[in-house]
């Protein structure tokens, strides 16, 4: 039963409608010293995060 519970409780913040993304996210910005380290995927993943922030929660570069 508490399984169920649990499952439940943690669908329901899945499917939660307007706004939870920007209520929790903020914007990736790293500093130089991280940016030379970055692979081409851990910048293209952050691009996105931000790039998305950017539609959803009017974040500014």
């Amino acid at each position: 039963m508490v399984k169920t519970i649990a499952l439940s409780l943690m669908l329901t913040g899945c499917t939660a409608a307007g706004g939870s993304f920007c209520a929790v996210e903020h914007p990736i910005r790293p500093t130089k010293a991280e940016v030379e380290s970055l692979s081409d995927a851990s910048v293209a993943a952050i691009l996105a995060h931000n790039e998305k922030g950017q539609r959803l929660c009017g974040w500014r570069p």
